[in-house]
């Protein structure tokens, strides 16, 4: 099982010093800053923080290089992706009427008994809705690795090599946030899940994202309106029984016990994990711990600290 700890936003208070500690890395660290895209070589303040140890894998730029010697892989990513998005659209659709039903069934005038024991019904047709979009997400990408075969084109390999290269002579990984699709892919297309499960792990934000089983978006009050979390995809898979929620006070609403309620139902069994500013999950193995101010989502509706 990986070693790792996944942390809140360290943007005003950084502790990846601290994680590195707690992990024990004396060495290199590989940083992963696909997530900032363009802005991924401006890693200045993440070398500091690690004290000027780090090595920038530079995924988001590889993958651009890589497109640009090969058009052909460029337009099946590209259609693969469009895929995968409309694929996300029509699960959204799908899953507001879900998450409507499940809360107008909280809020029924019925005995306590039937409605709980509808709530689970409802809460368990979302539960299926999001396993079923993750095994077409998992389809998709497996039919684009079967096809394009990525791992076997000269443009990536050479790009692979070097990566492989710089991992050989790190002693951890720290994998930064951003934006957490592009984020996934990068660490996707180079296959980097089963190169990086050997080493210990430092991720946050986004990064804490992408690493679990699931790839969980929140926002209760985006922009745009009303929000429901969604699956996005199944994640890297190397920190699983957790689902990491990072800005979670500022992007959920936690005063509202009917949302906690549904919210941590239906990823039950895994456990909810609000990672805000200077709280970490600390994995040693199967095992793992939390911050003394890290606190879980109870399928009670409240909000717990974690022990």
């Amino acid at each position: 099982m990986t070693r790792g700890v996944l942390l809140g936003p360290q943007r005003h208070h950084q502790i990846v010093d601290k994680a590195a500690d707690m992990l024990g890395i004396d060495g290199q660290i590989a940083a992963v800053t696909a997530g900032w895209q363009e802005r991924e070589a401006e890693d200045q303040e993440l070398c500091a923080a690690l004290g000027n140890r780090a090595v920038n894998l530079m995924l988001h730029a590889r993958a651009e290089t890589a497109f640009r010697e090969d058009p052909e892989l460029f337009a099946a990513h590209r259609a693969k992706q469009d895929r995968l998005r409309q694929l996300q659209d029509l699960y959204r659709l799908r899953l507001a009427s879900h998450l409507k039903a499940a809360r107008r069934v909280q809020q029924a005038q019925a005995p306590r008994d039937l409605i709980e024991s509808e709530l689970e019904e409802a809460v368990q047709a979302i539960r299926l809705l999001d396993a079923h979009h993750v095994a077409k997400t998992q389809h998709i990408q497996k039919d684009f690795d079967r096809k394009v075969k990525p791992l076997e084109r000269p443009a990536v390999v050479k790009q692979l090599k070097e990566i492989e290269a710089i991992l050989a002579d790190c002693a951890g990984v720290a994998i930064a946030g951003g934006h957490v699709a592009v984020l996934y892919n990068r660490l996707r297309l180079f296959d980097l899940g089963p190169r990086l499960a050997d080493l210990p792990i430092i991720a946050w934000s986004a990064g804490a994202m992408v690493v679990a089983s699931r790839i969980v978006l929140f926002h209760d009050s985006p922009p745009q309106g009303r929000g429901n979390a969604e699956v996005l995809e199944g994640g890297l898979g190397l920190f699983p029984g957790v689902v990491p929620l990072p800005h979670a006070r500022r992007r959920l609403n936690l005063q509202d016990p009917g949302r906690i309620t549904v919210f941590a139902r239906r990823f039950a069994p895994a456990t909810c994990v609000a990672l805000d500013e200077r709280c970490f999950i600390h994995f040693e193995g199967p095992r793992w711990s939390a911050g003394a101010n890290t606190f879980q989502l109870r399928t009670d509706g409240h909000l717990v600290a974690l022990h």
